[in-house]
């Protein structure tokens, strides 16, 4: 029998890093916190503390496309930090297409924008949640 293997994912974003936390027993992502960022420079320690908790074998972080597919920013943005958290705790980093999950995600709260919600880190939550659900269902 193979091991559980447990996966944690990222919807980086300049000011909110969402954490989502999976594993391929069940296939499920679970919204677990949101890691305040400074100009897109994370709490590095609050990142080790995750990975120290949960020990996952992999990271997966949201890449954000624009409608079309081309990259913005933003894409470089959160490819230099996967490529960071690669660097710091030497584990795999995959990349999952993130065009829609912050649309999926304000749809699952029943509201319009970010805004709206009495609390913007849910947001951040689920659309790290979502991040990690798609790639975990399409392994």
């Amino acid at each position: 029998m193979s091991q559980v293997r447990t996966f944690l994912g990222f919807d980086f974003g300049m000011k909110n890093i969402g954490v989502a936390v999976g594993q391929d027993l069940t296939h499920s992502a679970n919204p677990l916190t949101v890691i305040k960022a400074r100009e897109g420079i994370p709490n590095w320690g609050q990142i080790q503390a995750l990975i120290d908790q949960w020990q996952p074998q992999q990271l997966i972080v949201g890449l954000p496309f624009n409608m079309d597919g081309t990259e913005q920013e933003m894409t470089q943005a959160a490819r230099r930090f996967g490529n960071r958290l690669n660097g710091r705790f030497h584990l795999p980093v995959e990349w999952q297409d993130e065009r829609l999950s912050t649309f999926e995600t304000l749809d699952q709260l029943g509201i319009q924008s970010k805004m709206q919600s009495n609390n913007r880190e849910d947001v951040d939550r689920i659309s790290a949640q979502l991040i990690l659900q798609s790639w975990l269902n399409q392994q």
